[in-house]
């Protein structure tokens, strides 16, 4: 997603800028507004790591992981549930750490404090470490009193992302390594072993069977231009990459994978758990509809489902309810709009989403243990395939080849 450049006012009138991520500046607003900042100009800027500064602080050092701010926020709701002051737990955490990137970034916090900022304001200091959500959901605490509690529900959220994100890479690390493997025979048969029969068909100096010259000549072909062929696929990956860093590249690949046969609808409902989970704790922390919206679209990890989500909050600002914009989207199950439509109906909207998220999490926890038994078919019919292919055009021709040498004597 596209970055943009801020200018506003905080809650005590001081003025902040900076760099945040989002759809458009409607999203950055909404994103402003959860974080107590009143906009005064947003305009496009470029991503605030791409210049040489943030370069030459980051080179060579360790990054900051998921699991450490998860644990973070873990051991900050302890300390501050045991009574301990913010700069004693800041500056306990800041020695206990491993990483000495997240103790500079927790000493620059602790630092941040100390000059009279609010702990979130601190926090949005390191985008790269905390996002725009979780810095939000910071200042929510900050302005109910509720610190530790949210540092708790942090925790959980921040512990549900990991599942997820676990349970999507387990939906694609058995297909994809099934693939590679096959993709690594294939070059092994074309490059050694189709060579070794071609010699010995050419001794026989018999008639081959037109499958039989098709591989001859597609194993040639890779034998003599394996440099261009290996070079043209680092090109294919690095231009690959390069293309999912645009924002149309990105838009049109994370809609693609949302269609990929089997895998697809789990990455879809993966993406939308996090998406409820996101929801529910930013609306029974007591951020508005169309704040939590803006702040939720930042944290699925899929610019398409994204869009979405901000067309949900454009609709709510409209005065649309929840459900009609959630229907217009068209990635809900009509189980999760009535779910939607009772929450609202209701007034319990936070927990029907909640109960949304579990919905989704079970259906890919089940849809992980039965994807074995979708892909094993198609796979046999791939192995099949190529199988069929190897007996035609290797192993038939040794009939006549048995011939032509009864033929000589």
């Amino acid at each position: 997603m596209p970055f943009f450049a801020y200018k506003g006012r905080d809650g005590r009138g001081e003025s902040v800028h900076g760099v945040l991520e989002g759809a458009d500046s409607g999203a950055i607003a909404g994103q402003l507004t959860g974080l107590g900042i009143t906009p005064l100009d947003i305009k496009p800027s470029a991503s605030p790591r791409s210049g040489s500064a943030n370069i030459s602080f980051s080179f060579g050092k360790k990054k900051v992981t998921h699991t450490e701010v998860l644990l973070f926020s873990r051991q900050m709701y302890t300390l501050l549930k045991a009574g301990v002051p913010i700069m004693g737990a800041l500056k306990g955490l800041e020695d206990s750490t491993d990483n000495p990137r997240f103790a500079e970034v927790v000493r620059d916090v602790r630092v941040s404090l100390d000059t009279g900022r609010e702990l979130s304001a601190s926090l949005a200091r390191h985008p790269e470490v905390f996002n725009p959500f979780y810095v939000a959901m910071v200042n929510v605490g900050e302005q109910t009193g509720n610190l530790e509690e949210v540092f708790l529900r942090l925790f959980h959220h921040l512990d549900f992302e990991k599942f997820m994100h676990d349970q999507v890479k387990a939906a694609i690390r058995y297909p994809s390594f099934v693939l590679v493997t096959m993709a690594l025979a294939i070059v092994i048969i074309n490059i050694w072993v189709i060579p070794a029969f071609a010699k010995v068909y050419e001794g026989f100096k018999a008639e081959l069977p037109t499958m039989t010259k098709v591989l001859i000549a597609f194993s040639d072909f890779m034998v003599v231009n394996w440099f261009y062929l290996l070079a043209a696929l680092v090109l294919a990956v690095f231009g690959f990459r390069a293309w999912t860093k645009t924002a149309a590249g990105r838009m049109r690949w994370d809609r693609f994978k949302m269609r990929v046969p089997i895998a697809g609808p789990i990455v879809l409902k993966a993406t939308l758990a996090r998406f409820a989970r996101s929801f529910s704790l930013a609306f029974r922390s007591g951020v508005p509809v169309t704040s939590a919206l803006s702040m939720v679209a930042n944290t699925v990890d899929n610019v398409f489902i994204a869009g979405r989500i901000n067309g949900m909050r454009a609709g709510v600002e409209r005065g649309e309810t929840v459900l009609r914009t959630a229907r217009e989207t068209g990635v809900f199950t009509p189980v999760v709009l009535q779910m939607i439509a009772v929450g609202e109906e209701s007034g319990a909207l936070d927990d029907l989403t909640n109960e949304i998220a579990d919905l989704y999490q079970r259906d890919v926890e089940y849809d992980l243990k039965n994807l074995s038994a979708q892909i094993e078919p198609v796979l046999i019919i791939m192995l099949g395939v190529l199988v069929l292919i190897l007996a035609l055009g290797v192993f038939l021709p040794i009939w006549d080849l048995g011939q032509a040498a009864l033929g000589k004597k």
